[in-house]
């Protein structure tokens, strides 16, 4: 059995070494036939980006033809001549920004330069004989020296693209990985600094070069063309919405199946799928996680993990659900938690200062950073998107958790004994944890506009706490209409109880109303919802899945402002 190379994206080692290899060759193929001469990828982290490029990259290069040996036995290998004749037969750029992240520009700038140091050390043996004229030789030794100025680094790369194609007489391939890595890292401390350097590299490149014969690009996101490729003509974009490569990028179920079959994992296919399937690229469905998929595999017996979680620190959710003013995003934070799904605009071209205004853009940055996924389109711009699976389940519930506990300094076990009572048929219990949380969360920086909603998704996020004994459905066909909340037990012992929710919503107290007077609205108002149940039949499903009806609980939730009413009061 072929060992895993876990972490190392060398192409040409992991075949040298016998190591595993699921074959993404076919790319090279598809590149080969795209009608542009210069392609951006943009895909999640650890979903193969750097490994595809390095693919690339031994496979095109001149400068080191034996490498053509490393493609025999794999797919790209069984296409035409058409195809195979490509093989290192251009003078390949190679470029990584991916550890280019700095607090500072300055930092980010030198980590940058050194790359470019890198690459030029690597290509050293054009000073040799008489290929670069005298003046082309004091710039090449002033970036090698590290004595080139701003403008000679970002003229850098189209610079040596024009020296190597003199010097092999063939058209240069350009591979540049990450491109947005110090973009995302400065974007609220040197966005202004570094977006400027990085669009005069990329677009000298990129753009009106007569001696580029292709140029693919990887990142996270599709950075706006007016931010970094500016008046570039020749690229086509391929991104997570997008059919063309949609399977080359993470891997296809097949692939994932043949994975468990190779390493003899005897776990349930289904469990491995709810934990790290659900992605959706283009018209693909059913792409997992390929960073998560291959932990697994390794050491099956030491169950599931958040492995792809652990590259992350996650502060982009954090720093979301912590802002002033920001009930709206936590829930739907919340409801993504209970397994719902959402409807927002995906915007193509992302412009990073505008996410500090344009709150919907952050579901743009989610959806392309891989912690959400599309589930189809709705409309020209407007997609469904869901939280794809188990993993990513738990990044959600453990940041609301840590913002409850940190922030609000609300207890988990507070949340666990409410839930608990609900499900126990504890009513008075409940009414009386839930009123704390509500209370609690809700005073967090949110103003007086909460609606029905608001209410609605924060009760399904903190009920999601038992979404592994229940299944938590929202808005759902039921009876004779639609119940707000239903709870379903996933067992079927005889001491469990479903409930069906129907959530409302009334004024506060007015100043000419005095109290009794509230207080009959409010129970009005709950046997107004109760009765909306029992006419409807909501509980219709739950019957259907063999819930008894004494093991039914009907609840009725009126908010007054912030507080939540559940049981009567007495007039």
């Amino acid at each position: 059995m072929k060992e895993l190379n876990l972490g190392h994206s060398d192409f040409k080692d992991i075949i040298q070494n016998n190591n595993y290899f699921v074959d993404k060759t076919l790319l090279i193929e598809e590149v080969l036939k795209a009608q542009k001469a210069v392609l951006l990828f943009p895909r999640p982290r650890r979903f193969g980006k750097t490994l595809n490029l390095s693919m690339l990259r031994y496979f095109f290069d001149k400068n080191e033809p034996e490498n053509k040996i490393l493609f025999k036995d794999l797919k790209i290998w069984q296409t035409g001549e058409d195809i195979k004749q490509h093989c290192c037969k251009y003078p390949v750029i190679y470029l990584t920004f991916k550890d280019t992240k700095a607090e500072i520009w300055q930092d980010c700038y030198e980590l940058i330069t050194s790359e470019i140091v890198d690459l030029y050390s690597h290509h050293d043996y054009l000073l040799e004989g008489n290929i670069l004229k005298n003046h082309e030789r004091l710039k090449f030794n002033k970036i090698l020296n590290e004595k080139a100025s701003k403008t000679e680094f970002e003229r850098s790369i189209k610079q040596l693209c024009k020296y190597l194609k003199r010097y092999y007489n063939e058209k240069v391939v350009i591979l540049i990985d990450e491109y947005d890595a110090p973009i995302q890292a400065g974007y609220k401390k040197f966005y202004d600094k570094v977006v400027p350097f990085m669009r005069n590299l990329l677009s000298g490149a990129f753009k009106d070069n007569s001696n580029l014969y292709k140029g693919i690009i990887t990142g996270i996101l599709r950075v706006s063309r007016e931010s970094i490729f500016s008046g570039l003509n020749n690229i086509s974009v391929y991104s997570i919405l997008d059919n063309k490569f949609s399977d080359k990028f993470g891997f296809t179920e097949e692939e994932v199946k043949q994975i468990i079959i190779d390493f003899k994992v005897d776990t349930k296919y289904s469990q491995i799928k709810k934990w790290y399937n659900g992605y959706k690229f283009g018209e693909t469905s059913n792409i997992y996680n390929p960073w998560s998929i291959l932990n697994y595999v390794v050491e099956p017996n030491a169950g599931f993990k958040t492995f792809w979680t652990y590259t992350s620190s996650n502060e982009l959710i954090k720093e979301q659900i912590k802002k002033k003013n920001a009930a709206g995003i936590r829930a739907e934070m919340l409801k993504l938690i209970s397994g719902e799904a959402i409807k927002k605009d995906l915007e193509e071209n992302f412009v990073f200062p505008n996410l500090s205004t344009d709150t919907d853009l952050l579901w743009t940055l989610f959806t392309y950073s891989g912690y959400l996924t599309v589930r189809k389109k709705t409309l020209r711009k407007e997609y469904e998107l869901a939280i794809p699976n188990y993993e990513i389940k738990t990044v959600f519930q453990d940041t609301i958790l840590e913002w409850l506990k940190i922030d609000v300094k609300l207890q988990k076990s507070l949340l666990q004994n409410t839930t608990n009572y609900l499900i126990t048929n504890n009513i008075t219990k409940f009414e009386k944890g839930f009123r704390e949380i509500i209370s609690n969360t809700f005073s967090y920086y949110d103003t007086a506009k909460n609606h029905e909603y608001i209410y609605h998704s924060y009760i399904l996020g903190l009920l999601a706490i038992i979404g592994d004994d229940y299944i938590i459905k929202s808005n759902g066909e039921s009876g004779d209409g639609r119940y707000d909340i239903m709870l379903i037990p996933r067992g079927h012992a005889p001491l469990q109880h479903g409930v069906v929710i129907e959530i409302k919503q009334i004024e506060k107290q007015k100043e000419t109303e005095d109290d009794k007077k509230l207080r009959k609205r409010i129970n009005a108002k709950i046997d107004d919802a109760l009765s909306q149940i029992d006419r409807n039949e909501y509980y219709t499903e739950l019957i259907a899945n063999k819930i008894k009806p004494e093991n039914i609980i009907k609840l009725a939730i009126v908010f007054v402002g912030k507080k939540p009413y559940i049981n009567k009061l007495p007039e």
